[in-house]
């Protein structure tokens, strides 16, 4: 790895995550993590759902935040 690449984040080791519309669309895991150690991707429809969404699979809430 060289020194302008950085380590994933950790796949749902968070319980919540603030995300912004520069974040959309929004997918669980974010695509920042690593996808290893993780369940399917599936997308999130959190403008449709009032600016919050849980993942079905990890049940991580995320939050829009702008």
């Amino acid at each position: 790895m060289t020194a302008t690449q950085t380590q994933p984040l950790p796949a749902n080791a968070e319980r919540e995550y603030q995300v912004r519309r520069a974040d959309l669309p929004l997918s669980c895991p974010l695509p920042s993590m690593a996808l290893w150690n993780s369940h399917p991707r599936v997308y999130l429809p959190i403008e449709s759902e009032g600016g919050q969404a849980d993942c079905p699979y990890c049940g991580a809430h995320f939050v829009l935040v702008d």
